[in-house]
């Protein structure tokens, strides 16, 4: 990093709040306010989600170490910390219901059949999750979706983990962008289906998706890796011509 970036970053002693106001976009299931912070006005380049999955909390912390770097007034893009904030109080990868947010957007192949997940660091994806009652039953889903039609973003980027990865099937100037800076394989898919997931309501709707999947690494190590490039996505440091 050289002398200009770091003298635009906020000071260290400083980093530890989060200086930037949210706004409230919905509430979960149990009540938890839904927060965005920074712009929310149409159309916007892009919108960076974190934390689908409740057990994913290692995308949180990457992200916030990103937004308490930008000083206040210096944010282009917005940003949500925790899509399923009751799933990361638990540290369940579901909502508060029991149900797997990204299995809950009313797609074309949207299903109501359980769905099965591994684990961190398991072999069998045996463990059961509900898909919900019905497309979009959840209010975390609803209220973000309402989020996304208001920002009219051209690219969503959402932060999972752990399979180390940037997903984009059109392997996208940005998708490549971010790819590289990270170091991490550019991929079509992630190896298996995802019926009524988040990346297939944004493709039905037109939005550019981007997945990255941060890898299973120590906090320390994925926060010296890939933050700085989340302040980029956040300040718009990213080449114009890749949105």
């Amino acid at each position: 990093m050289d002398y200009e970036t770091r003298k635009s970053l906020v000071p260290r002693p400083e980093r530890g709040i989060l200086r930037h106001q949210p706004s409230t976009y919905g509430s979960s299931q149990l009540g938890t306010p839904l927060h965005v912070y920074g712009p929310q006005t149409a159309v916007t380049d892009i919108l960076i989600l974190a934390a689908m999955h409740g057990d994913e909390c290692d995308t949180t912390v990457v992200l916030s170490e990103a937004l308490r770097h930008i000083p206040t007034g210096c944010m282009k893009n917005p940003v949500v910390l925790s899509v399923n904030p009751d799933g990361a109080l638990r540290g369940t990868r579901c909502n508060a219901r029991g149900v797997d947010l990204n299995r809950n957007w009313p797609t074309s192949n949207w299903s109501a059949e359980p769905v099965f997940y591994r684990g961190h660091g398991q072999e069998h994806q045996e463990i059961e999750l509900a898909t919900g009652l019905s497309p979009a039953s959840e209010p975390e889903t609803r209220s973000l979706q309402a989020l996304v039609q208001k920002l009219q973003p051209r690219t969503v980027v959402s932060l999972h983990a752990p399979l180390a990865c940037v997903e984009d099937p059109d392997a996208r100037p940005l998708a490549q962008w971010i790819a590289e800076q990270v170091r991490l394989p550019l991929v079509p898919d992630v190896g298996y289906v995802t019926p009524g997931s988040f990346g297939t309501w944004s493709v039905e709707q037109g939005i550019n998706i981007i997945t990255w999947e941060l890898p299973a690494e120590s906090l320390p190590d994925l926060i010296r890796s890939h933050a700085p490039v989340l302040r980029k996505l956040i300040t718009g440091e990213y080449p114009v011509e890749a949105v």
